[in-house]
C-alpha cells in the first residue's frame, strides 16, 4: 500500500519519457537525477510517445474512462427519476 504525494505534471512526464529515449545513461541514471522511481518513467512511456504524444492506446483508456464516468451518472440519475416517477405515481391515486 503506496502513498502518492508527489504529482507530476504533464510536461515533466513527457520530458523525463523524451530523455529516457535520447539519452545513452540507463533509467536509473535518469530517474535518479529527476529525483523519481525508475518504474514512474516505465508507466509514463506506456502513456507518451518519444516525441511526447498520448499513446494510441492511452488516449482509448482515458476515453474509456470518460465514457464509464458517464454511464454511471447518467444510471444515478435514472435511478432517481424511477423513485421520483413512483413517489408522484403514488401521491397521484
Amino acid at each position: 500500500m503506496g502513498k502518492r504525494d508527489k504529482h507530476y505534471d504533464e510536461e515533466f512526464k513527457k520530458n523525463a519519457v523524451r530523455l529516457s529515449y535520447t539519452s545513452d545513461r540507463g533509467l536509473q541514471a535518469i530517474a535518479d537525477d529527476l529525483g523519481i522511481d525508475r518504474g514512474n518513467i516505465y508507466r509514463w512511456r506506456k502513456i507518451y510517445t518519444q516525441e511526447g504524444n498520448k499513446t494510441p492506446l492511452s488516449a482509448t483508456e482515458e476515453e474509456n474512462r470518460a465514457l464509464r464516468k458517464e454511464n454511471n451518472e447518467l444510471r444515478i440519475e435514472l435511478d432517481m427519476l424511477k423513485k421520483a416517477a413512483a413517489y408522484f405515481a403514488k401521491n397521484q391515486k
